[in-house]
């Protein structure tokens, strides 16, 4: 009988490892231990390497991190399973958010971000009218708190260049404040104007040189009166 041949090393790399089960399950558990910050998938490639014995694969994830409170950040990592790459860029996203300035419900100003082929433009816009973006820049945007935004994407259609062009362009964002105070102007205090004594005293004055003048007629006619007479 012909003997059993042993595992090949590709089927046991394909095959998924039960070793990283739980930690998945530790990952979810810091993330509810946060619950101020939440986690976005954006994009997962997988990369396929032809070996003697078969094919190995290996997959990256990109992951937007974000506290919905003007704090965001993205994250990248590499493993040869799925959760693990996103555990990976999970850790990365939040340990780099960054704080961004925003203005209410919506962005301060317009901008334009761009990092390598990818250029980004973002827009305040009123309330109610919602986040007009889609794939990376949503995630960014929605993770970063903002509920009304018009954003189109002018390059690149890269994830991870779309991706970090929007932080870019999140990172530019300025308070009139801050833009008075790099150029050392002092903002003006805006108080109500209080009416003025001589604009209530006009009419009251016309009405009196009106007044006047018309009684002047009749005096000079009953001065005339008796000259004819």
């Amino acid at each position: 009988m012909p003997s059993a041949k042993p595992a090949s090393t590709s089927n046991v790399l394909m095959n998924p490892n039960r070793q990283s089960r739980p930690q998945n399950q530790d990952r979810k558990s810091s993330a509810d231990g946060q619950s101020d910050t939440t986690e976005r998938v954006v994009f997962i490639n997988r990369c396929a390497k032809v070996v003697k014995g078969g094919r190995r694969f290996s997959f990256s994830a990109l992951v937007v991190a974000g506290n919905h409170d003007a704090k965001v950040g993205f994250g990248f990592g590499k493993a040869n399973e799925v959760a693990e790459a996103i555990r990976k860029a999970s850790d990365a996203a939040r340990k780099g958010m960054k704080k961004v300035a925003l203005a209410e419900h919506t962005i301060p100003h317009e901008v334009i971000g761009e990092f390598g082929g990818g250029r980004v433009l973002l827009r305040p816009a009123s309330p109610g009218t919602g986040i007009i973006a889609g794939g990376g820049v949503r995630a960014v945007v929605e993770a970063a708190g903002i509920k009304d935004v018009l954003a189109k994407s002018l390059g690149s259609n890269n994830h991870a260049n779309v991706v970090k062009a929007t932080l870019r362009a999140l990172e530019l964002l300025r308070h009139k404040d801050e833009i008075f105070q790099l150029r050392g102007i002092k903002p003006k205090q805006q108080q109500p104007k209080a009416p003025s004594e001589g604009a209530q005293d006009s009419p009251a004055a016309e009405t009196s040189e009106t007044s006047p003048g018309s009684e002047q007629p009749t005096a000079e006619t009953t001065e005339e009166q008796p000259q004819e007479a």
